[in-house]
């Protein structure tokens, strides 16, 4: 089992453990260090105590001063060496002859090395030396006779024990507390660790990664904005639709969400535990639709949620996909030309021109029955036919002259389709028209409209004589967003045009030129697949 998938409780348990023995092993090694000092201040004061009590016997001085001791000077040292537990005691004369040794073929050698001399010069001291048993304290004490003369000098030594000596001297305390500590520790982490599994809700670390993970990738795939804030106001979720349409670059989480957006009405919602629907304002020129609602758990209010959207494009793309928006226009150029004829006429009639006045109604009601009466018998489809009318007398208002070929005829509908999918199809593309003739400069300006209903497809062609389409953008004019218009407008229609074209597999072909304008032909199969 891999160590990121391995229970919590365990692993925390077992960290904690591990924390406790470490702590135990550090203040052994303390203690132990401790325990080794004691125990070296303590032997070189026995040591020291020994090499005085040695140095003050009347018979060691008077056997060093005779000159000719032997054995008797090993005879006296000998018991209270073994009295007072130590490892060896010499006794040396001012010429460094051992008078005394543990070792008894050594009394009568010479002392060669030169690093005691400043026990022959009266210095008493203790000095730690390492032998062939070990590392020994050692105290040195010089012999005085009663001229206070120096004739000797005592060394008194003890091995020091070792670290290992020294712990196994202390296993039964060490072992005890060890073993208690680890016990106690061992049982307070699995208690903490229970606790802390309980408030995760019995989940594992890489189970809340994955959820995390999951949940900040599931609110960015949501198209509407979601914010949440807790009982602090602080943000605990602004998902990537809300930072787009709010505007908002830096990463706002665990920021407080009045300083952020200071009329989100969200801290609102904490306050009173009520629920806004439905509620729109504007953000700059956005329109926002928004719902707000506490978050509560077990009846209790831990935060608040704001869901909302951009209305502004979906109020256009409704438009665009109903057809509403043609249709208003239909009406309001209708008017217009309608007031402008009115107008005429009551002009004509003021300057008692009757016949000139009747001539001018006849002839209007002639060329719009005309019209009209094509548009009924070549093209079937009321809501089409409306949509062409309106857009002739749309370009009359630009100067720009809009015609349906004579030849044109439709009765039904491509399968798939229904009547305003035609409609956006139509109208973005005369729309389009009429965008580029507006810019261009020429005296004659116009726009032909042909639909032609075939066996196999339906064929729409828009073509306009304008400044045509650069080579380079001709694929981007149908990507969303794209638009060399007004920054305002959204680059939505062609758009819209190609995605209807490619429900049923129809096809869009486009044939500009700078002189001669832009045509855009529209296969529709009769039939899909």
């Amino acid at each position: 089992m891999r160590f990121q998938t391995f229970p919590l409780q365990w692993k925390i348990t077992l960290f904690s453990t591990g924390i406790v023995i470490f702590s135990l092993l550090l203040a052994s090694l303390i203690y132990l260090g401790n325990v080794t000092q004691v125990k070296e201040q303590e032997l070189g004061e026995r040591a020291m105590i020994t090499s005085r009590t040695i140095a003050e016997l009347p018979e060691i001085r008077h056997l060093i001063e005779s000159g000719n001791p032997g054995n008797k000077v090993q005879e006296i040292v000998e018991p209270i060496r073994m009295i007072n537990k130590m490892d060896y005691v010499v006794v040396y004369n001012m010429q460094k002859e051992r008078l005394s040794h543990p070792v008894s073929r050594r009394i009568g050698t010479i002392l060669e090395a030169d690093e005691d001399d400043k026990a022959f010069a009266e210095h008493i001291y203790l000095s730690k030396a390492k032998g062939e048993l070990g590392v020994a304290i050692r105290a040195f004490v010089p012999i005085k006779n009663e001229r206070l003369e120096q004739i000797g000098v005592v060394v008194s030594g003890k091995i020091l024990p070792t670290p290992y000596e020294l712990f196994w001297e202390q296993r039964k305390q060490f072992l005890t507390i060890f073993l208690l500590a680890f016990l106690f520790g061992l049982w307070g982490s699995w208690l903490l660790a229970r606790h802390i599994k309980e408030q995760l809700f019995r989940l594992e670390p890489h189970q809340i990664a994955r959820m995390l993970t999951e949940r900040i990738a599931t609110f960015d795939a949501i198209h509407e904005g979601v914010i949440a804030i807790d009982t602090e106001e602080r943000i605990t979720v602004f998902n990537k639709a809300a930072r787009m349409m709010l505007g908002v670059n830096a990463d706002p989480i665990g920021k407080k969400i009045r300083d952020v957006l200071p009329d989100t009405r969200l801290p609102e919602v904490l306050e009173k535990g009520a629920a806004f629907y439905q509620h729109q304002f504007h953000i700059g020129p956005t329109l926002i639709l928004s719902n707000r609602m506490p978050i509560r758990l077990e009846g209790k209010i831990i935060g608040a949620l704001a869901v909302f959207l951009d209305r502004t494009e979906v109020t256009q793309m409704a438009e665009e996909l109903t057809g509403v928006k043609e249709y208003v226009e239909a009406l309001r150029v209708q008017a217009h030309e309608h007031k402008n004829n009115l107008h005429t006429i009551a002009g004509l009639i003021q300057l008692k021109e009757y016949e000139k006045a009747l001539n001018y109604l006849m002839n209007v009601h002639e060329i719009r029955e005309e019209t009209s009466q094509m548009l009924t018998e070549k093209i079937q489809i009321p809501s089409l036919s409306g949509l062409i009318l309106s857009k002739i007398n749309r370009g009359k208002e630009l100067g720009i002259t809009v015609r349906i070929d004579p030849h044109s005829r439709l009765s039904s509908l491509p399968e798939g389709l229904e009547p305003h999918d035609l409609v956006v199809i139509v109208g973005n593309l005369v729309e389009n028209s009429f965008d580029a003739l507006v810019k261009t400069e020429k005296e004659k300006k116009s726009i032909l409209i042909y639909m032609e209903e075939m066996e196999e497809e339906v064929l729409i062609v828009v073509e306009d004589n304008g400044p045509g389409i650069p080579e380079a953008i001709r694929e981007a004019v149908f990507e969303k967003g794209f638009t060399t218009k007004d920054p305002k407008k959204r680059g939505l229609g062609l758009f819209l045009v190609k995605q209807i074209v490619d429900q049923i597999n129809g096809k869009i072909e486009v044939d500009s030129d700078s002189e001669r304008g832009t045509s855009f032909t529209i296969h529709l199969p009769k039939r899909k697949g």
